[in-house]
């Protein structure tokens, strides 16, 4: 791989090909950042067309090799000032009771949600702590309140906030699990299918809430981004 070394900060967002990862991809960018993000679809970048400043790896998240290809890409740049846990999967659609579920549903769920988050963030902890860096994960509001349907979904982002939490409290890195909202996504559409979501509002404007966020760099914790602050577009 070739020497990418560099002063800029380098940020490294999952799932950036759609919806909020995305919007945050390019706004990071925008503001002078090198980004590293991934997904599943090359399709789905194509058409995002991207600034330069992002890099694009296409995988999955629990497949070994690809979270070893995002590895290199940061130890490629030499430093890591932000890590973003933003890919997800609502699981089997169509949503269904837990009493429905079965384990295989779960380890779905789970391997994308927590697995690959958690052992992905152990492997960037070297230049996390070099950067001093943010520790961020996209919660939701399903992983403390209790919705039909929404149980496997909830159940992982609340373990995610913990495990996100957890890693803030034994590194003494600022680490945040951020429920962004409702939003109007292709995700937040597979959750209601055939229902109008155009009320709610899109991903951009979530992300000066964030960016707000990592300039404050208040305690560890978990917050709402709709009570942070930054400059609604």
């Amino acid at each position: 791989m070739t020497d990418k070394t560099t002063a800029a900060r380098v940020a490294l967002v999952t799932g950036g090909s759609a919806g909020l990862g995305l919007a945050l991809c390019r706004e990071l960018a925008g503001r002078g950042w090198r980004v590293i993000t991934d997904g599943r679809s090359e399709e789905k970048f194509k058409e995002a067309d991207l600034p330069d400043a992002v890099t694009v790896v296409v995988g999955d998240l629990t497949d070994a090799d690809h979270r070893q290809a995002l590895v290199g890409e940061v130890s490629a740049y030499g430093r890591l000032d932000l890590l973003v846990h933003n890919a997800s999967t609502l699981g089997p659609l169509p949503m269904r009771p837990l009493a429905e579920v079965d384990i295989a549903d779960l380890q779905q769920v789970w391997r994308t949600n927590i697995g690959g988050p958690l052992v992905l963030t152990s492997a960037l902890l070297p230049w996390l702590r070099e950067a001093n860096g943010v520790l961020l994960s996209i919660s939701s509001d399903a992983a403390v309140h209790h919705y039909e349907g929404w149980g496997l979904y909830g159940a992982s982002k609340a373990a995610l906030d913990h495990v996100t939490l957890t890693y803030g409290a034994e590194t003494g890195l600022r680490a945040y699990a951020v429920d962004p909202g409702d939003m109007r996504t292709a995700m937040h559409q597979d959750a209601f299918p055939g229902e109008d979501i155009s009320d709610r509002p899109l991903p951009e404007t979530v992300v000066p809430h964030l960016v707000a966020l990592l300039d404050e760099r208040p305690a560890s914790g978990r917050y709402r981004a709709a009570d942070l602050g930054g400059d609604v577009r």
